[in-house]
């Protein structure tokens, strides 16, 4: 079966895999479509340390149930179109024993820590298969992606009282637009892209701040009445807006940081205590944020098409990957197609 495989810096080919086995408890999914994200874009700039190359992309996922093993709930058929939790947990970690798998101290998630989806069968563990409901088979590869925006969004406790800010509108940004929206808050999108602003403002976002042209400072103040946003969502990892979470957010706020910034930070760290901040991670997302991006998902209300960038085959994802790293600005998320 054809298979994508990141060999090095910049190298990428395509290998013949033979077709995985069928074992008791196990689903063997016909792969659709698998998003291309940050850290396999990290990967093939060889600036991921937690991937072992050569290595197989890809865990974002829509697939068809082909076959399954035995020991199966009476919920899955074959045909079916699915989703796939691409994270394993230990059961034994702290974050495990805590009920949150998702920051599980022994993850290895599809595509990092282990061979990804970008080949045209995988066989999985029945439990980590999430059926799709009614979505379209490109739509399926969107919903982990948009599980991590979900779930940072859960972190920060966001209600209908608040103002929240997210930094950062890609995919994962997107992601938690559209639940803090959800959950009746008032949102304010930053970026430095105005084509991705007028999409925030689509899904969810009623202020939208270009910081490239605007003065962050100033538009929040004016919007927020002085006092700042209640919550800041950061989902791009650099160490500016890193400090902007920390120097915008209302006094007694909440910060939620899911990106992963590349270098050292100095913070301020008397706002920490002046202005009584909590301050969280975001990892990956809970079964729960799958299931929540899927029901938001099957009520179509969301502009789907604009979040896919671009449809390519498997022979062109070395191509493909060396664009996004040229510009990756104007990038939601690229589809690589297996059907």
């Amino acid at each position: 079966m054809k298979t994508i495989q990141i060999t090095g810096p910049h190298e990428t080919r395509v290998i013949e895999k033979e077709m995985p086995l069928i074992e008791e408890n196990k689903v063997l999914l016909k792969i659709n479509y698998v998003g291309f994200c940050g850290s396999d874009l990290n990967t093939y700039l060889g600036r991921n340390p937690m991937v072992k190359l050569p290595v197989t992309p890809g865990h974002e996922i829509s697939a068809t149930i082909e076959a399954t093993g035995s020991g199966m709930p009476a919920k899955f058929s074959i045909g079916q179109l699915v989703t796939v939790n691409p994270y394993t947990n230990c059961g034994t970690c702290a974050s495990c024993r805590n009920r949150r798998v998702n920051a599980c101290e022994h993850n290895e998630t599809l595509g990092v820590q282990r061979d990804g989806a970008m080949t045209e069968y995988i066989a999985v563990p029945w439990q980590k298969v999430i059926p799709a409901g009614n979505l379209s088979a490109a739509e399926g590869a969107l919903i982990e992606p948009m599980s991590v925006g979900f779930h940072a969004v859960a972190r920060a406790q966001v209600t209908d009282i608040d103002t929240v800010m997210v930094i950062g509108c890609g995919m994962i940004g997107v992601g938690a637009i559209i639940r803090a929206a959800l959950r009746g808050a008032t949102v304010i999108a930053v970026d430095l892209d105005d084509e991705k602003l007028r999409l925030a403002k689509e899904i969810g976002a009623q202020h939208t701040v270009n910081s490239r042209t605007e003065n962050v400072h100033e538009r929040l103040a004016e919007i927020t009445d002085g006092l700042g946003p209640d919550v800041v969502i950061e989902a791009v990892g650099s160490a500016p807006t890193y400090l902007m979470a920390v120097n915008e957010v209302s006094f007694t706020g909440r910060i939620v940081y899911i990106g992963y910034a590349k270098s050292e930070i100095a913070f301020q760290t008397k706002l920490f205590v002046q202005k009584e901040l909590d301050i969280r991670g975001s990892r990956n997302a809970l079964p729960e944020d799958f299931q929540a991006v899927i029901h938001y998902l099957n009520r179509k209300e969301c502009p789907t098409d604009k979040l896919i960038s671009r449809i390519i085959r498997p022979e062109e994802a070395g191509e493909a990957l060396k664009e996004w790293a040229d510009n990756p600005g104007k990038v939601f998320r690229i589809l690589v197609s297996f059907v």
